[in-house]
Parts: structure tokens; sequence; C-alpha cells
């Protein structure tokens, strides 16, 4: 089943110093899955797509045959819909090692809710190992936040959110929060970290997406408070501001994004997308206007915007498959969606 989906334009903040959005030409949208649940990330592996929900489930879609089953769950703390699951990756060696990492909240006996990392093993679509890569960072009952990437040079690298807007936890190198960290796939801290620890990059509120291109520049996508969305590039050791700086300041002490978004637009997660005429562009998506952009990007400095996707809700997440076609995890079931009948769905999109 295939369905073409509308395009419309979204129009530029004032804040931003690029062109108006050039609308690109329909899309051919596949509907690979529907009334998913709760979702939170998609990761692809050879034939099949893994899908990680915010209460713990792994489901697994094979894409031949569509088949659909629950591969295992992961015992999170989700209470009130705010937390769980936050980033699911695969290892770039699965098909040898059958590494999965998850990086979730849980409830100490305690009492006390702590973040950790550990790296799963799969064996015939369940896991059979856990091990904790890295353990107690900070978490919060209402506000926990933070995501997780493969970066290009193997390396896990984590963005870990902030409790609350009135916390300065993201200017504390002693803390975990509001950073960006890099780790050994073992949870051990590589020598060439910038500053010695396991944090990358630092002042950064809530990141929801990840991304690296072909030269190694690296990209997040960022939330503001209740404006002031931004795209980053980010830098080793350098201090990107939250919550003392949002958007242009001219401030030697922290870095500037590329973009900022005012109003906010809900910035949601990242990939490189490997156009038509061979050129990479990053792609991020927003959940409240439910669009997906490319950017043009060229000596550090954004160039354009073009909306390649408009008109199926909010966006959760995107992947980049084989055959570059961009697997599209829709998010209208959550409370500010407005869903149909078999909502969520995973979308492909061919060329």
């Amino acid at each position: 089943m295939s369905l073409v989906i509308s395009l419309v334009i979204f129009m530029n903040p004032a804040t931003m110093t690029i062109t108006k959005p050039i609308t690109s030409e329909t899309k051919l949208v596949e509907v690979i899955a529907t009334n998913l649940d709760n979702h939170r990330s998609i990761a692809l592996v050879d034939d099949k797509i893994y899908i990680a929900e915010k209460n713990g489930k792994i489901k697994i879609v094979y894409i031949e045959n569509l088949v659909e089953k629950t591969s295992d769950d992961i015992d999170v703390y989700d209470e009130l819909n705010k937390s769980g699951l936050l980033g699911f990756v695969i290892h770039p060696n699965f098909i040898n090692n059958h590494y999965i990492y998850a990086y979730y909240i849980y409830d100490h006996t305690d009492g006390t809710l702590w973040n950790k990392i550990v790296r799963l093993t799969e064996h015939n679509d369940t896991t059979i190992d856990e091990m904790i890569i890295l353990d107690r960072i900070p978490g919060s009952k209402l506000n926990n936040d933070g995501t997780m990437k493969l970066g290009p040079d193997g390396k896990l690298y984590v963005a870990t959110g902030v409790h609350n807007g009135y916390s300065q936890s993201s200017q504390n190198l002693n803390s975990l929060e509001g950073k960006i960290l890099r780790i050994n796939n073992d949870g051990t801290i590589p020598i060439d970290n910038p500053l010695g620890n396991l944090i990358f990059s630092y002042g950064h509120g809530i990141i929801q997406g990840m991304a690296w291109d072909s030269q190694g520049n690296f990209f997040v996508s960022e939330l503001g408070d209740i404006q002031n969305d931004e795209i980053n590039l980010v830098l080793p050791g350098k201090n990107y501001g939250w919550p003392t700086q949002e958007c242009f300041v001219d401030n030697n002490e922290f870095i500037n994004p590329l973009i900022c978004y005012d109003p906010v637009i809900e910035l949601g997660g990242m990939d490189i997308h490997e156009n038509d005429a061979g050129v990479l562009h990053p792609l991020v998506f927003s959940l409240r206007t439910g669009s997906i952009y490319s950017l043009k990007i060229d000596m550090h400095k954004l160039h354009s915007q073009q909306i390649m996707l408009s008109g199926v809700g909010r966006i959760r997440d995107i992947e980049i498959g084989s055959n570059n076609y961009i697997y599209v995890l829709t998010s209208n079931t959550d409370v500010q969606g407005f869903p149909s009948s078999e909502d969520d769905k995973l979308l492909r999109l061919t060329k």
C-alpha cells in the first residue's frame, strides 16, 4: 500500500539568516507498519528494523515480509510517559557481535532515579546478556531526556538532558547533566577526549538528534525552552551556553548555533541524506510542523533549507536505509498529536 503526501511551506522565523524553504517534489511514501505504540526510535540492520518504545519494549519489523514481533523488554522507569527508554543503537559490526546499546532510566532500590547505558547481546531476536557501560547519569521523574548514537569513530556519543530550565548543571563540569559524553563501547574513557574525562562538549539543553557528515562534521538538534530551538555544529571541548546563552550572542565564551528557530518548531532527530546529485545533506525534522527539512551547509554556515516531506503529522525519528531509502517514524499518538485509527506508523520514502 502506498500513498502520496502533499507538501506545505513552513515560513522561516525572523532569527534565521537563510533563504525561504524550497518545496521539493512530492515523495512516494509507503506504509511499512501501523498501530505502533509509545515508540522512541528506530534502528536498521540487515533486513530488519528495530523499533524501541519508551516503555522498554523492542519490536522488530522484517522489511521483506513486513512481519512484526516483540523482541524483548527492558525494565525501565516509565511513570507518566515522561522518561523510559531514551536511546537505542545497533553496533556497526552487529552481524558478527550482535551488540545493541540501550540508554534508559531506572528506579534504584533506594528510590533514586538514574539513567544508564547497557550493551545487550542479541540471539534469535531476543537479548541474552546485559553489560553495564555507564551508570549513575542523573535522572528525573518529569524531565528526563537524552539520546545516543555511535559516531563514525566507533565511539558512543550520549546526549544527557537537563532536569529543569533553572538548572545550572550544564555549565558544571563535575555533573553529567546537559553534556555530550564520548565513551568507548566497553565503557572506558577514550584517551583523546578533549577534557580528559567522559565529556565531549557541554552547555547543552535537550538534544534530540545527532548526525555526522562524510567530512566528520558533527551536528546536533537541540530543543529550546519556550523558544530558540537550535542546530549546532559540535566541536570538542566547547561550551554551547545553556542556560546562560540561547541563539546568537556576541560572547567568545560560548559557541553560537548554525540555526536558531524562534518560535520553536520542536526539533526532532537528525540523519545525513545523499540526494540524487550525490550531495550529502543533514536532515532534521519537526514535531510541531510535521516536516522533514534538508539543510545545505557549507563552510560551517547554513545556506538554505528545503522541505522534503510534510502532511504525515508529528515525526519522531528518521533513519537512512539501504538504497538511500528514508524511514520515518510518526508520533501522532502522543498527547499533542491528532492520531488516525492506524497511528502511529513506520513509513518509507522512496526516491
